[in-house]
């Protein structure tokens, strides 16, 4: 149930050999988006659990879910970009329904992440999905 953004990311993947390549294209997916606006980045918006500074700042627009985010190191940058991609778009409802455990397999993050990173990502999944269930 992935968004078609997210789909793209797959499909570049799979023309990205080498993890180093896939590393840099999420690392490049981080420094496309636009920076966090600073008067977002304040405790409430702050995700506990990741090794690096984050923030997640999210929206409900027409019914779509939103966030946007930011964080000091480049890869978790590309990271929230990733999580963007695949919830971006969705209604509260749908944001739940997503297995981001399975959608970011699919991209072999799982197996490629540090320990500290893939609990980071694992506390950003979680916000995602506290925000996505009181929307």
């Amino acid at each position: 149930m992935a968004s078609a953004a997210f789909e793209e990311i797959v499909e570049d993947f799979e023309f990205l050999d080498d993890w180093e390549d896939r590393y840099r294209h999420v690392i490049d997916q981080g420094k496309a988006m636009e920076p966090l606006d600073d008067a977002f980045k304040v405790p409430a918006t702050k995700v506990e659990g990741c090794a690096s500074q984050v923030w997640l700042h999210p929206s409900l627009e027409n019914g779509s879910f939103r966030f946007d985010g930011d964080s000091d190191a480049m890869i978790v940058r590309g990271l929230i970009a990733v999580l963007r991609a695949l919830y971006n778009g969705l209604s509260p409802a749908e944001v739940l329904a997503v297995d981001a455990k399975a959608e970011l397999g699919r991209l072999g993050l799982n197996d490629h992440l540090s320990a500290q990173r893939s609990n980071g990502l694992r506390a950003m999944i979680e916000r995602i999905r506290e925000i996505a269930a009181g929307a």
